[in-house]
């Protein structure tokens, strides 16, 4: 921001003490998002979208207002302040228990990720042109097989996130950093029998990161593993067998049975009548859900990761955050509100999606960390199993404890070796099972993109989620 609306952030943040703030923070956000869509080959959609304004959060009273404005004048944001306090009076009224801060050191940084070439430097034709590149590869991948992809989507973002975040307490933390992503959707067919694919890629970095992803060889790949499945695939075995499981399923996996359930505000029961509740209570931190060779983190400090961070919203500063050690829960996402009433600390969990919506407790970059074993060595042993390489669909309860996990590109495992591709095993299995059968650990590590949806109003937030290949023993599958 210009020195001149630097002001009036803090003549605002002035304004909420004077109007009896216990505490404040006021949040400048901006975005600007370039976007390319291409449906079966053709452009369909595109253009530039712009969202910046200010967000004020104050605590009054024992309780938590929040108002925002997109008109960046001292007059609105006065409204905003006025609002922000008046709503957290009429909200003190209604509060049995009230709300604190806990203590935490305060960041005051400027932090820029500069990205190595620009995506506004990178013409519209070119981007363009990368993606009909990219659909020809799909279409491609799937004729090697004998089988069709007759519906394709892909929708390519590009652009900047830029943050400053002032408070009460002594944050004054400036953050800007570029985003690229890709979203694609495509279906492959043959003679009666159908599969859906869908692949997200995301970076913190410029238009070198869309480079880095090579695309036109890796859905070549990608689809002919897909079209494999569908022509050639046979039904998963029955009884119980041996599974090894992909980065891509291992990352759904941390983030809805460990992310999310580690979520304190959700403990608290703040999302129960949104997105749900969580199979861990307070007493449960430090209880076994998982074999020893488990070990799940949340880290935001990951360069170039989508949902990369170094200061929370609250101004707290990152960290990696341990959700399960060894097969033990060790620890919960917290941001300053959950970490006092549970009696901890803040881990900078705390983040919002845009200027209008009220940072709260959210994961980053949810993985398994790797273990020692290659990928030859997950399945050298295997006398019968499946190798469920990538995932179509997935379901979990409320509590995040019953789930389900659908494979699109998916083999056999007979004697050691990988065999014929098998046509949508599903696997069906509790949380502590799931994380129980785990008895080997790759030592690769393989990241997904995506956006993870939370709150009410609902909040759409990059994030990473990835793991190793990981081995479970004796587990059952379903026939798709």
């Amino acid at each position: 921001m210009e020195g001149a609306q630097e002001d009036v952030l803090r003549r605002a943040l002035e304004l909420a003490l004077q109007r009896g703030a216990n505490y404040a923070e006021v949040r400048y956000q901006g975005e600007v998002r370039e976007s390319v869509v291409l449906r079966n080959g053709f452009p369909v959609a595109g253009g530039t979208t712009v969202s910046k304004g200010v967000g004020v959060r104050v605590l009054v009273e024992g309780a938590l207002g929040f108002s925002s404005t997109n008109v960046l004048r001292p007059a609105a944001l006065r409204e905003a302040v006025e609002e922000a306090v008046n709503l957290a009076r009429a909200s003190a009224r209604t509060r049995k228990r009230p709300i604190e801060m806990a203590p935490a050191e305060m960041g005051r940084e400027k932090v820029v990720v500069k990205p190595r070439v620009k995506h506004e430097d990178v013409d519209v034709s070119d981007k363009t042109e990368l993606l009909k590149s990219a659909d020809a590869a799909v279409v491609q991948g799937a004729r090697r097989l004998g089988a069709e992809a007759p519906s394709r989507f892909f929708s390519l973002s590009c652009g900047y996130t830029v943050k400053h975040v002032i408070n009460s307490d002594g944050a004054d933390v400036f953050t800007s950093i570029p985003r690229v992503a890709l979203s694609l959707v495509y279906h492959v067919h043959h003679q009666g029998r159908s599969q859906m694919r869908h692949k997200d890629l995301g970076e913190t970095r410029g238009w070198e990161g869309v480079e880095r992803w090579r695309l036109d060889e890796e859905l070549l790949e990608d689809a002919e593993g897909v079209a494999g499945a569908v022509v050639k695939g046979v039904a998963p075995p029955e009884g119980a067998v041996d599974v090894v499981l992909g980065p891509e399923v291992v990352g759904l996996i941390c983030h809805e049975s460990a992310g999310h359930p580690g979520e304190a505000d959700r403990m608290l029961g703040r999302e129960a009548a949104q997105a749900g509740e969580t199979y861990i209570k307070r007493e449960l931190v430090g209880m076994r859900i998982g074999s020893e060779h488990v070990t799940i983190a949340d880290d935001p400090t990951l360069p170039g990761s989508y949902g990369f961070y170094l200061y929370d919203d609250e101004g707290v500063r990152a960290r990696e955050r341990l959700l399960i050690e060894r097969g033990v829960i060790k620890e919960l996402l917290q941001n300053r509100e959950t970490a006092a009433e549970l009696g901890t600390s803040s881990n900078g969990s705390s983040r919002a999606s845009s200027y209008d919506r009220e940072p709260i407790v959210r994961m980053a970059n949810t993985y398994m960390k790797p273990g020692n074993f290659g990928f030859d060595e997950l399945i050298e042993d295997v006398k019968l199993g499946v190798y469920i390489k990538t995932y179509s669909e997935w379901n979990i309860d409320d509590k995040r404890w019953n789930q389900r996990y659908v494979g699109v590109e998916a083999y056999a495992i007979r004697d050691g070796e990988l065999a014929e591709p098998v046509f949508r095993p599903i696997l069906e299995v509790t949380t502590r099972t799931l994380y129980s059968s785990v008895d080997a650990v790759g030592k690769d590590l393989q990241m997904t993109a995506g956006y993870c949806g939370k709150g009410d109003p609902m909040q759409a937030i990059p994030v990473w989620f990835g793991g190793p290949h990981i081995r479970l023993r004796s587990v059952r599958l379903l026939k798709g």
